[in-house]
């Protein structure tokens, strides 16, 4: 089993006598700019010309993937936060690994990749994927506080944008990371630590695709009838909507050249929240 090291000022994964660093989301920092693409699982990704917008970065999770079969286009990152995703489809993951120069993970999910597949990870730059309150100090201890003094304790730390309550649980939970590896914010659904990580890296316009958000419709990937388990009904309503709200009001609306757009057309989060646009303006956006 892979464990966490610190050596030297730098994390390793280490077993035995494999050690494969860590790097650090601060190394890419602004490091780009212009746009990219999330590419997400929902239904609607199957609408997704991925051979049409090939000269676009793409940062791409779990099973979307599989978008880029038959294509030779690699995605500059690779994210998985669930360490169920690997176990239920090791192949798909390890595919992601094999696709993409840049990989994100937790210790879990790396874990799972490494028992089905060895090499999967070797000659990657590998970095750790962290929820905020929950990334490891310098002495590979969890540093955990309840969600309500962490709140409390970064209100004028300028890597979070959060909000603080005495007595909404929840709401403590809600934020922005603009410091990856400091954390992020789940909000429930992988794409929002994805468009965290793509704010760090300086893109100025994200084009989320397939975030259409629906448990009946399902990934695009999945055989009809085959629907896995999903707790986005409950998670949407606590986490996914606020956080986007939140999102919305606290971070797009103070960044005037930072633009997140959903391509789903859709999609249950509304636009009023975050714009949808439909293909015809995204090639409107991209090529005039």
């Amino acid at each position: 089993m892979l464990e966490l090291l610190h050596r030297a000022e730098k994390f390793y994964i280490h077993e035995r006598d494999i050690d494969i660093p860590l790097q650090k989301f601060e190394t890419l920092k602004n490091f780009f700019s212009g746009s990219v693409f999330i590419m997400a699982s929902g239904a609607s990704v199957a609408e997704f010309s991925v051979s049409k917008y090939s000269s676009f970065p793409f940062i791409v999770m779990n099973g979307s993937i599989l978008r880029f079969s038959g294509t030779e286009i690699n995605p500059i990152f690779y994210l998985c936060s669930d360490p169920d995703f690997p176990e239920k489809h090791p192949d798909v993951a390890v595919l992601g690994c094999e696709r993409s120069k840049n990989i994100a993970m937790d210790l879990r999910c790396f874990n799972k990749i490494y028992e089905y597949d060895k090499n999967a990870l070797i000659g990657k730059s590998l970095y750790m994927l962290n929820r905020v309150n929950r990334y490891p100090d310098r002495y590979v201890k969890t540093r955990i506080y309840s969600d309500r003094r962490f709140a409390w304790s970064v209100q004028k730390d300028t890597d979070f944008v959060c909000d603080f309550s005495i007595l909404n649980k929840i709401q403590n939970r809600i934020g922005f990371s603009k410091n990856m590896d400091r954390g992020y914010f789940c909000a429930r659904t992988i794409v929002y630590p994805a468009v965290q990580l793509a704010y760090m890296m300086g893109f100025k316009r994200v084009y989320i695709v397939g975030m259409d958000l629906n448990k009946q419709v399902g990934r695009f990937y999945e055989k009809s009838g085959d629907v896995a388990q999903s707790y986005i009904d409950d998670d949407y309503v606590d986490y996914i909507l606020p956080s986007f709200k939140f999102f919305s009001e606290r971070i797009l609306k103070h960044e005037d050249s930072f633009h997140v757009f959903n391509l789903s057309q859709n999609s249950r989060l509304p636009d009023s929240i975050l714009p949808k646009i439909s293909y015809i303006q995204l090639d409107e956006l991209l090529f005039q």
